[in-house]
């Protein structure tokens, strides 16, 4: 088998081009792209080996040319891995950079794939092991739940980088990985078990607790099952406002934005109507179901905190509290990997004790708590986190009291900043979106940090309405906030520094 693999390497590194200055001189003939089809890697198989003109792959109009690879991996008897690995044809920056996925998701994701190339870079993507957005490829099916908690990510970096190798008869020179959500808990899934696999990591929104994220989600939508403790848009709406009248000021700046709403002390009792249900105001189950939301819980059993959603979030709530995702995927850890029984419902949820199994035993594979990020900083690697203070999906003190867990394991704030920062972004939802600066580049800090040691000491963010800019702000390093200088427009970042509290 090794034999072969370098005779593979070689045959298919004898038909690259030369490269200068790490970009190739001149096009891999077709054939360069077809021979990869040949290409033997361990518990794996070369399913599709193409070049793909510029323009022609399936809606993306603007992409260059590229060489794509789709392999099976098979490092278990029951695996089934798909990844597609796409190759620059010309112009290679250099650079790998794998992206990652959401929720239970198992497809190729193209479009962050595409924007990758785009951007020079060599790029892959796995299906994590399955098929569909549901859990029930984990029923029966333990090593499944295994690739898709993070194996399938692993495997598909080992292979994607030998693909890479045999392509342009090098490694690639940095390796990066780009993901939000599921891809964020992906992230940290690599950092923490792979520390060799990635010299930079992007981790977005990251579901980082994800049997604690699973469990809220359900434990509320159990509370909300009747009508009269829903919450309705025009509510949440009330709500929404009440808490922006209370908090928006605690940083010194009205401006429609929450700072940190850890400080903010909002009781939504203070809406609760003196008489008859009214749109001005929430009935007492009402109220108790806005608490409910907002409220931290702790795992009876085993004492770890389940973290609630942060005020400033309810414009993303549903009449069922959390996401229609969060809910979903809740739902679905329960069915499948906690109960294995397709027929559990919120009916049969049990706080008290369901709880505490959703972190025992297989399940507890899926979540990316361990702080011991040291052989991962060890060998040069940057961590650069993002989460937005009003995600209604993914609690963002999540990604609080994990950062302050990794700095608490590592002898403190100082010694980490070095390698790992994490960006709060105040009014912003879930991977993106909200009332806040919610669009801003997060491949380019990361590349001068891995690339040139200049770490990001803030983050421009930008929102925008109609299709332009309205507002732009710096996003600091956690714990710092944005301070405004106090002159100028507070839409224009060039007038807020990063300070700390």
């Amino acid at each position: 088998m090794k034999c072969a693999l370098m005779t593979s390497l070689m045959v298919a590194g004898a038909l690259a081009a030369p490269a200068i200055d790490g970009k190739l001189s001149a096009t891999p003939n077709t054939q360069s792209c077809g021979s990869l089809a040949a290409l033997r890697l361990s518990n794996a198989k070369i399913d599709l080996a193409q070049t793909v003109t510029p323009g022609t792959f399936a809606d993306f109009s603007d992409l260059p040319a590229f060489c794509r690879v789709g392999a099976t991996l098979k490092p278990s008897s029951d695996s089934d891995i798909k990844i597609e690995v796409w190759l620059p044809v010309e112009n290679w920056n250099g650079k790998f950079q794998a992206v990652g996925n959401g929720a239970w998701t198992g497809t190729i994701v193209y479009a962050a794939m595409a924007d990758a190339l785009r951007h020079g870079y060599a790029t892959s993507s796995t299906d994590t092991g399955h098929a569909g957005g549901l859990a029930s490829f984990a029923l029966g099916h333990p090593e499944k739940l295994i690739d898709f908690a993070y194996r399938s990510e692993h495997e598909m970096t080992v292979k994607a980088k030998a693909i890479i190798n045999a392509f342009y008869a090098r490694a690639p020179k940095y390796s990066y990985w780009n993901g939000c959500s599921a891809g964020g808990r992906q992230a940290f899934k690599e950092a923490q078990m792979f520390p060799a696999d990635y010299d930079g990591i992007i981790a977005g929104s990251p579901g980082l607790d994800w049997s604690g994220r699973s469990a809220q989600a359900v434990r509320v939508a159990q509370a909300l099952q009747k009508e009269d403790t829903r919450l309705s848009p025009a509510k949440a709406q009330l709500l929404h406002s009440a808490v922006m009248q209370a908090c928006d000021a605690i940083d010194g700046l009205k401006d429609g934005l929450i700072d940190n709403p850890t400080r903010c002390a909002f009781d939504p009792k203070v809406l609760e109507c003196e008489g008859a249900d009214g749109p001005g105001c929430l009935t007492s189950s009402q109220v108790a179901s806005a608490r409910l939301i907002y409220t931290t819980t702790v795992n009876p059993k085993t004492k770890r905190v389940l973290a609630g959603l942060a005020p400033g979030s309810e414009l993303g709530w549903t009449v069922q509290g959390w996401s229609a995702s969060a809910r979903a995927t809740g739902l679905d850890h329960y069915r499948f990997v906690v109960f294995k029984d397709p027929a559990w419902n919120l009916d049969r949820f049990n706080f008290e004790t369901d709880v505490a199994r959703i972190d025992e035993g297989e399940s507890s594979a899926l979540n990316a708590n361990d702080a011991n990020l040291k052989p991962f900083f060890a060998r040069g690697g940057k961590l650069l986190q993002y989460h937005g203070w009003s995600d209604p999906q993914i609690s963002p003190l999540n990604s609080t009291a994990y950062y302050e867990r990794v700095a608490a394991a590592l002898g403190g704030a100082d010694k980490i900043q070095g390698s790992y920062r994490l960006f709060m972004a105040p009014g912003m939802a879930h991977c993106g979106g909200g009332e806040g600066p919610n669009e801003f580049d997060k491949v380019t800090p990361l590349e001068a940090w891995v690339e040139m040691g200049k770490a990001p000491d803030s983050i421009i963010a930008a929102h925008s309405k109609d299709g332009s800019v309205d507002r732009t702000r710096p996003l600091c390093p956690y714990p710092q906030t944005a301070k405004y200088k106090g002159s100028g427009s507070i839409d224009d970042a060039a007038n807020f520094t990063c300070n700390t509290p």
